[in-house]
C-alpha cells in the first residue's frame, strides 16, 4: 500500500490537499506533519483523519530526526507547509527563513536519505516578483521583493540544487493567491468576510489598486494530484487563475453579497513597506496535462460567507481584540 506524507496538512491549503488525496487514494496511508501554529486547526483536518489510515504528527520541519522518521518507507511527499503571510514576514523575517528555507532543506535531505520516489514542492508566484503586464513563465528569473518571497525563492534554489546534485525526484509548483473555506482571516478575502459579518469596516492598503489573481484551493489540490500522477520530475509548473481583481474589487464583491456598499465601508490605511502591484503566471504547461481552473471567485463568495457565518466563533476573538483590523492580500 503506497504511503503519502503531507506537510502543513492542518492549514488552509494543506487541508484541501489532504481531502483531495483521500478522495483519490482512499486505500493509501496518508501521514500529516504540521507544526500547528496559529493558522493551523485540527478542525480543518478532522474529517479526513476519521476516514481510515490518516495520521497527524505534530512537529517542526526543522527537526531533522523527525523528518527522517516520517519519510521512512514513504512513497510520495507533498510539501505544502510554509509561513505565508507577507505582512508577518516584514516583522519576523528570520522565522520565515527558518520555516520556509531551512525547513524545506531539512525535509529534502530526509527524503534523499530515505529514497522517496516523488516529491511535490509547493512554491509561490511571488518568487518571480511583480509584473505590470503579461504573465511569468516557469523559465523566468526569480526576483523576490519581500522577506516571505525571498525565503520561498531560497527554498526553490535548494530544491534545484538537490535535483541536479542528487537526482532527487522533485516537481516544483508555483501558484498565485488562493481562496476557499478554512482560510485563516489574515488574508484579504476571509478577512473581509469576517469584517462584513461582524459589521466592521474593511481596511485596505494604500489606494487599493494592487491586483491579484485568485485560485480556488480545490482547483490547486486537483493540480497537485495530477502532478503526483503525471507530472515530469525535475520540472516547474505554474498553477494559476485567470480571474484578476484589485483589492477594491474584492471589497465590493464581499459587500455586494452582504447587501451593503463596499466603497462606503472602507478605511484606507498605510501601505506595506513594499507592495508588489501585480502577480500573474502563465499556466499553459499545467493545462497541457489536462488541468484547468473550474471555480471562479465571484461564484464562490456566497459559499465563503456562509461558511464563515457558521464558523464565526473560530475567529471572532481576533477581531474583538483589535480596534483597527488590518487587511492584506
Amino acid at each position: 500500500m503506497p504511503r503519502i506524507l503531507v506537510t502543513g496538512g492542518a492549514g488552509f491549503i494543506g487541508s484541501h490537499v489532504v481531502e483531495r488525496l483521500v478522495e483519490e487514494f482512499p486505500n493509501d496511508r496518508i501521514d500529516v506533519l504540521d507544526k500547528m501554529t496559529y493558522a493551523a486547526d485540527l478542525a480543518n483536518l478532522a474529517p479526513s483523519l476519521k476516514r481510515g489510515q490518516r495520521h497527524l504528527h505534530v512537529g517542526d520541519l526543522c527537526d531533522f530526526p523527525l523528518c527522517v522518521r516520517l519519510t521512512r518507507n514513504v512513497d510520495y511527499v507533498v510539501h505544502v507547509a510554509a509561513e505565508s503571510h507577507v505582512d508577518n514576514s516584514f516583522g519576523n523575517s528570520l522565522n520565515f527563513t527558518l520555516s520556509n528555507t531551512l525547513g524545506t532543506h531539512t525535509l529534502l535531505e530526509a527524503c534523499r536519505l530515505n529514497k522517496v520516489k516523488r516529491i511535490i514542492h509547493v512554491s509561490t508566484d511571488e518568487v518571480y516578483g511583480e509584473t505590470r503586464d503579461g504573465e511569468h513563465l516557469e523559465t523566468d528569473r526569480l526576483n523576490p521583493t519581500n522577506p516571505y518571497s525571498a525565503s520561498k525563492a531560497g527554498a526553490d534554489m535548494i530544491v534545484n540544487g538537490y535535483i541536479y546534485s542528487f537526482n532527487l525526484p522533485v516537481i516544483m509548483v508555483r501558484s498565485n493567491n488562493m481562496f476557499g473555506i478554512r482560510q485563516y482571516p489574515e488574508k484579504i478575502i476571509p478577512r473581509f468576510c469576517m469584517l462584513g459579518l461582524l459589521g466592521q469596516r474593511f481596511t485596505v492598503h494604500g489606494n487599493g489598486m494592487n491586483r491579484r489573481r485568485y485560485l480556488a484551493a480545490e482547483d490547486f489540490a486537483d493540480a497537485l494530484v495530477l502532478l503526483l500522477q503525471h507530472g515530469k520530475v525535475g520540472e516547474i509548473y505554474n498553477v494559476g487563475s485567470e480571474c484578476e481583481y484589485t483589492n477594491l474589487q474584492i471589497a465590493d464583491l464581499v459587500a455586494t453579497n452582504l447587501g451593503c456598499s463596499g466603497p462606503t465601508n472602507i478605511d484606507f490605511i498605510a501601505d506595506r513597506p513594499f507592495n508588489d502591484f501585480r502577480y500573474a503566471v502563465n499556466c499553459e504547461k499545467m493545462k497541457s496535462l489536462g488541468w484547468k481552473q473550474r471555480r471562479r471567485l465571484e461564484d464562490k463568495i456566497p459559499e465563503l460567507l456562509s461558511w464563515y457565518r457558521e464558523n464565526i466563533a473560530r475567529y471572532d476573538e481576533m477581531f474583538e481584540m483589535k480596534s483597527e483590523p488590518f487587511v492584506t492580500a
